[in-house]
This record gives C-alpha cells, sequence and structure tokens, in this order.
C-alpha cells in the first residue's frame, strides 16, 4: 500500500512540475438550444491533441506550443467544424463553441467520440446511456422509458413486469447507488415496472456501472447509476404534451434570461408524469382481471440552471415521485419519495481545473398494509454533500474530492399475531478519494483510492480499485477492472414475500452476531471484492463485440434472519444465534460472463445481449441460491428507420430468462398465536393457516420470456414542431410468465398479458 502511494504521489507532482506550453479549454454548445453537447471529438488539426467533451460538454488542450492551429470538432447529428485559434506560451484560452444540426447523416464519418472514448477510457462494465439509446426499446405508449433500456443491459437482471426490482451482477436492490444530478434516489422504479421515476426527455446522460466503478463513488457494493439531467432551452420556450392509455405527460422548459452567444444565461425545466392505468385498464384491458390494473403513480421535477459566460453554472432542482398499488384481499402498497438540491460547475479563470459539488436532501417513504391487519412502514431521509476537484492534462486526468452523508432510517412492522417490531437509526458517512487516469497511445490505467468512515459504527474502510485497458490495436483491447467496496444500508425485503413490493430500507444494525463460521466478526458493515476481466472487438466497421467475465466475493453481507424464533434478551441467551438475533451474516458470490455485440450504421441498429450467471448465498449453516439466481438471459433488440422521409421507426425487443428459484411448499397447518394468554383455549380457538416451507429455493419457476414491438410515425408541423403518432404491444404472443403464486388460496398470478397500447405526443 505505501508504495502505490508513494507511486500516485510521484506522478502527481511531476505531472504538476511540467511547463504548460498552453492551454485551450472551453464548452461546445447546440447552437439552436444552447444545450452541452455530450462526447464530442474536438482535436487540432495535423496535431495528435485532442480530447472529448464530458457530461458537461467541456474539453480541455493542455501543454500546447505556443503558435497558431485550427482547431475541429466533429460529432454524430452534427455539422463538423473548424476554426483559428493561437496559443500562448502559459496562457490559457477560453473558446466557447457553438454546433448547427447535421442536414446529412453523419454515420458515415469515421472519426467519432465513441470511438475515441474506446481508446484513452477504461470504459469496464459501465453503460454510457443517451435519450438516443433509451428511444429505441420499445415504448410503451406515447414515451420511451429508462426502466426498459436497464432491463436489457449486460449483467442485469428484472424481476417482473409487476413490482420488478432490478439485480444486478448478483447484487440485491439495495446494493445498487441511484443518483439524479447527485442526489441520492432511494427507489428509481414504480410498482408496475414498465417504468422509472425518470423523465427520458429531460435526461442528458445516464452511467450505469454494473461491477468494477472507481474510487468516486461510494457506499454500495454492487453497481452505480449516475443520471444527469439536461438544462432548459436557452433560446425559445418549447416542450412536450403526449398521452397514452397509460400515462399522460407535459414537459416545459425555456428561457429566464436568453443565452446570447458570449454571454450567460438562465433557464429552467419542468416535467410531471401521471398514470391513470388503474381507470382505463378496467375498460380497455378488462380481461387482465375484474378490478384492472391496480398502479397509479405520478412523477415531477423542475430545474432551474443559472449559466455563466465562462461555462460556470448553479443548478436548483426538487422532486416529488409517488407510486400506489393496490391488490384487493391481499396488499396495499403506497409509497413517496421527494428532495430538494442544488449542484454547480466552476471553471476558475487561467485554470485547466474544473470544481464540482453537490448539496441535496431527499426523503422516502413507503407503507404496506397487507391481509389479516399485518403492516409495514419504512421511511429514509437525509442530507448529502461534495466536492470535487478535476484537473486535465489532454487525455490524462487526476480527480480528488470529498462526501458528506448523514440520514435516518425508520422501521416499524406488525405481524399478523399481533407482535410489534421497531428501529430507528441515525448515522453519518465521510468519504474522500483520489483518481488519475494516464491514458498513452497503448495503456490506459486508472487506480484510484477511496477511504469511507461510517461515523455510526466509528469504523474505517479504506477501498483500493483500479482499471486498466491495453489497446492492442486499433480493433481489439483488453481491460480489467477490481476493487473493494462497502456499505451500511441494508434492505428490509423478505425472500418468502408473496408480492415483493415492499422497498424499505435500515442503516446496519449495531446488534450482529459476535461469530460467523467460527470466526470472529471485527466490522459490522456489508463489504465486497470485485474482479472483472474482458475485451472489445471491433469485428467489421460498425460491428462490435464487448465480453466481460467477472467474479463478485461478498465477504460480509447483514439480512434479516429467517430462522428466529425467540426474542434477543437474556432469558433466551443460551441460544444460538441464529434462532435469537434479529440480523444474521452471510457471505456469498457472484460470477459470470456478459457478451454484447452490436450493429449500428445509418438507419438500422441489431443488439444482441447474453448473461450467464452464478449466485450463491451462506448463513453460517446452508449454502442456497436467492431468489434472484437466474442462470441465463438473452436480450434482442432491433431499430430501423424507414420511409421517403425517414418519418417511420420500427422497434422490436425479445427477451428470454431462465427461471428463478423458488421456496416450495412442504404443508399447511393451523398456527395458533394465543392472543388471550392463559385464558386462550386451544381446542376452541380459531387459528390462522400456516405455512411449512420446505428447503430454501430449491425449486424453479418456469421460463420467461416476453417480444414487444412499437411502431412511430413523425408528422412535422411547423418549423420546430412534431406530432408523433405511436402503437405498441407488450407481450405480443400473450405468454403466461408467472408473477407469483398465491400460497393460501393455491392460485397462480401471472405478470401483464398481451397489453396494446396508443399513443401521441405533440413537441413545440
Amino acid at each position: 500500500m505505501r508504495q502505490l502511494f508513494a507511486f500516485l504521489f510521484f506522478i502527481f507532482c511531476f505531472q504538476l512540475g511540467m511547463a504548460q506550453n498552453g492551454t485551450i479549454r472551453g464548452f461546445i454548445y447546440d447552437k439552436a438550444t444552447g444545450e452541452p453537447v455530450l462526447f464530442t471529438t474536438v482535436f487540432l488539426k495535423g496535431t495528435n491533441f485532442g480530447v472529448a467533451t464530458d457530461v458537461n460538454g467541456y474539453y480541455s488542450l493542455t501543454n500546447i506550443p505556443p503558435g497558431s492551429y485550427l482547431i475541429c470538432v466533429t460529432t454524430l447529428g452534427y455539422d463538423s467544424t473548424a476554426q483559428d485559434i493561437d496559443v500562448v506560451k502559459d496562457k490559457v484560452v477560453s473558446k466557447q463553441i457553438y454546433l448547427n444540426k447535421s442536414t446529412v447523416n453523419l454515420k458515415e464519418i469515421d472519426i467519432s467520440a465513441e470511438q475515441e472514448a474506446k481508446r484513452v477510457e477504461v470504459k469496464v462494465s459501465v453503460n454510457k446511456i443517451t435519450p438516443k439509446e433509451i428511444k429505441i426499446v420499445p415504448s410503451v405508449g406515447a414515451d420511451p422509458d429508462l426502466a426498459q433500456y436497464l432491463q436489457v443491459l449486460p449483467g442485469v437482471n428484472f424481476s417482473g413486469d409487476q413490482g420488478g426490482q432490478l439485480y444486478i451482477r448478483g447484487g440485491t436492490p439495495v446494493m445498487n447507488k441511484v443518483l439524479l444530478d447527485g442526489m441520492i434516489i432511494y427507489n428509481p422504479f414504480h410498482s408496475i415496472g414498465l417504468f422509472s421515476v425518470f423523465d427520458t426527455d429531460i435526461i442528458s446522460n445516464a452511467d450505469v456501472y454494473t461491477g468494477g466503478f472507481n474510487a468516486e463513488y461510494g457506499g454500495r457494493i454492487s453497481s452505480i447509476m449516475d443520471i444527469s439531467t439536461r438544462d432548459g432551452n436557452k433560446k425559445r420556450v418549447s416542450g412536450k404534451v403526449s398521452a397514452s392509455t397509460f400515462s399522460a405527460k407535459l414537459l416545459l422548459e425555456g428561457p429566464i434570461k436568453k443565452q446570447v452567444e458570449g454571454s450567460g444565461s438562465a433557464t429552467y425545466v419542468l416535467s410531471y408524469k401521471n398514470s391513470y392505468l388503474d381507470k382505463t385498464s378496467q375498460s380497455i384491458y378488462d380481461y387482465v382481471n375484474n378490478d384492472g390494473l391496480p398502479y397509479s403513480f405520478s412523477d415531477f421535477y423542475g430545474k432551474i440552471s443559472l449559466n455563466g459566460q465562462n461555462g460556470s453554472k448553479l443548478n436548483l432542482f426538487g422532486f416529488d415521485f409517488q407510486d400506489n398499488a393496490v391488490y384487493k384481499n391481499v396488499l396495499n402498497t403506497n409509497w413517496k419519495s421527494s428532495g430538494f438540491g442544488s449542484n454547480f460547475l466552476l471553471v476558475p479563470g487561467g485554470s485547466n481545473t474544473l470544481i464540482d459539488g453537490i448539496f441535496s436532501f431527499s426523503r422516502y417513504d413507503i407503507k404496506q398494509q397487507e391481509a389479516q391487519d399485518a403492516e409495514r412502514k419504512s421511511a429514509v431521509n437525509g442530507f448529502n454533500f461534495g466536492m470535487n476537484f478535476t484537473k486535465f492534462n489532454n487525455q490524462d486526468e487526476i480527480k480528488y474530492g470529498f462526501e458528506i452523508l448523514g440520514f435516518r432510517t425508520e422501521y416499524s412492522a406488525s405481524t399478523i399475531t399481533g407482535i410489534k417490531k421497531e428501529q430507528i437509526e441515525n448515522t453519518t458517512e465521510f468519504g474522500t478519494f483520489f483518481r488519475y487516469r494516464i491514458s498513452r497511445e497503448k495503456l490506459v490505467i486508472e487506480p484510484s483510492f477511496r477511504i469511507q468512515y461510517y461515523a455510526s459504527l466509528a469504523e474505517f474502510s479504506p477501498e483500493p480499485r483500479i482499471g486498466i485497458k491495453w489497446n492492442v490495436s486499433d480493433k481489439f483491447r483488453l481491460k480489467t477492472a477490481a476493487g473493494m467496496y462497502s456499505q451500511n444500508l441494508l434492505s428490509t425485503s423478505s425472500d418468502r414475500d408473496v408480492v415483493n413490493l415492499f422497498y424499505g430500507f435500515l442503516s446496519g444494525p449495531e446488534n450482529l452476531p459476535d461469530e460467523f463460521d467460527g470466526k470472529k466478526i471485527d466490522s459490522k458493515l456489508q463489504k465486497s471484492r470485485d474482479i472483472i476481466l474482458g475485451f472489445e472487438l471491433d469485428i467489421i466497421q460498425h460491428l462490435s463485440l464487448n465480453v466481460e467475465g467477472y467474479y463478485k466475493y461478498f465477504n460480509q453481507l447483514t439480512t434479516v434472519n429467517r430462522d428466529k424464533i425467540y426474542p434477543d434478551n437474556g432469558n433466551y441467551e443460551n441460544q444460538p444465534d441464529n434462532l435469537v438475533k434479529e440480523y444474521i451474516i452471510e457471505t456469498g458470490s457472484s460470477k459470470g460472463v456478459d457478451f454484447v455485440l452490436k450493429y449500428e450504421f445509418k438507419r438500422l441498429y441489431l443488439w444482441a445481449v447474453y448473461s450467464l450467471g452464478f449466485v450463491e448465498r451462506y448463513d453460517g449453516i446452508r449454502t442456497y441460491m436467492p431468489q434472484f439466481d437466474r442462470r441465463h438471459n438473452l436480450n434482442l433488440v432491433g431499430s430501423y428507420t424507414f420511409g421517403a422521409k425517414l418519418n417511420w421507426e420500427f422497434n422490436v425487443r425479445w427477451n428470454y430468462g431462465s427461471g428463478f428459484p423458488f421456496t416450495q411448499t412442504a404443508g399447511f397447518f393451523e398456527y395458533l398465536n394465543f392472543a388471550n394468554g392463559l385464558y386462550s383455549n386451544e381446542l376452541t380457538e380459531n387459528g390462522f393457516l400456516g405455512i411449512d416451507y420446505g428447503e430454501i429455493n430449491q425449486g424453479r419457476l418456469p421460463d420467461y420470456h416476453r417480444f414487444d414491438v412499437s411502431l412511430k410515425k413523425t408528422f412535422p408541423i411547423g418549423k420546430n414542431s412534431n406530432l408523433d403518432i405511436s402503437a405498441s404491444v407488450v407481450n405480443v404472443y400473450n405468454r403466461e410468465n408467472i408473477f407469483y403464486f398465491d400460497r393460501i388460496r393455491y392460485t397462480r398470478v401471472n405478470q401483464l398479458p398481451f397489453l396494446p397500447a396508443l399513443g401521441a405526443s405533440l413537441t413545440f
């Protein structure tokens, strides 16, 4: 470890000590809207100086010898541009460049930011997603949704159309950290799994890390979903109105202060989505059941952006998300998530360093009323504050920063026997990190280090991480990543829920067992170690293959004790921990391989994704497969644009997944709770129906497969207005995929059947 720090310190000092001839920095903007243009290739003609813009549209070219140059910018969908620029020794030249939307198809241009990023970034287990990519997956009604796109990513298992959650490379949903403009979102998906809380039309970029993420991110042990929204239109008022048989949406954006080239601006963007599926389904989809589909939700997001002349900016934002699911005579679940915050980007004068920061507060409440008066409640609320400093040296990059989080978790539950459980925890976390990306012609190395301190547990967690890419040739690249991760948050969900819609949170409890499997436990945290090996191959032009093998070892997990039968007090101190403790320790592993074959050229997009995975858990007594252990998962996606004016779009998706594990029912018995104590009469008292469970997850559900299609036609009705008419079908051949099996009524309940939808959207 000392050698690693010494090496990083030497490189850091060496870079800072280098003579800087001159620097060109700035932002690339869309001329029509003023929005930053992401992942654009910027280079000096006739030289080796070139970079790609980041998620802010920012670029920085450093150590440039003095002289006159031609700075060139090219990216798909925009006209290429070239402008003269002079570089002076020891000076920083700021250059903002505005691009016009292209009138020709630029997909035949070989120079692209995506190809450049493949060469200069490690890009292990990360999927960079833009609204354009989200729209290639068949949409339900008038609007595509991020939830539908995430389901086709490599390494991702989705538990179903209803109440679905993402399980990423062996990690549970609570192990996935979701950030919206830097703010923590505790539940990003609605009870009907076709929709997320995010509006696709305001997303600028989403980075989804399925493993191997660097030290910039902390507090989770499985994956990261980092979503950024765009600013409002800086030139004019614009928006979108859409409606379908599922839901309706209104998007409005525009300038508070219009942008003029060379000046600052202020903008707003407002988005509201509302579902009325619970009402329309009673007439349109009455064949599902007599009560229709029991889902409703609403999502609101608002943002104000203050933009400086040099690219510095301040964003103020807030959200309110709500969800309801009512299954008559089974359960009633509703949750609400709300929050507000701000982030900023600061571009200091005369420096090639960027400073960004975030402060936000969010709250999440969920309540579930179950049959026979059982009830569960959970809440989590807190703040996160952080700052990052990024220094550029052409394709090299140094980034360091810190993060402070404070949150409170509340949990209460009452069972059908009248037993009540309550837990309230307050905790604070501190994290600091350092990351250095060294990019040379053939080799990219990205070492990073994070230190996480959990104040409520008085525990430090040092977490080294590294990513490496070797450009063997222009068409073949090897890559690897490894790291250590920790977290304190855990889920209140149970593996035995009939319908797993309750998604609550707890912070790590302190009353854990002192030993696990004969070894002393010296940590209260959940921890994992991750290693990934893979390669990228450009088979032919426009056809690429990405393969990654991974092994994730969960060296400590905290979970609800399914074997507890005694209260945790002095009367039962001689009983083993697995019969007394509320929570127990587990270990586990996840291993597998992901294949992604992608073809994109002109009007045709084809994508094949196959994942093979094996997940195990060990609780000190038994080794078992968790309920999300899906062995095979295959997604085939296609998108084709056609017509004389290229105003038709056809999208298809077919998904196959092998069966999930489940615990079989061994038998039934009458359960007496002796509610009247000594005065209870077991001979006359009526009990509840008790279930005798078999060995945990020894059965397998039937295979899952579903075919979705959508067709859209665009009608131009003005200079800036289009009318889109769309039709879609979920589950085209009406496959009966199991949702859950009601053990009490001994009946099978299926996922969504054949589900057609019509929609229209008007942009202006």
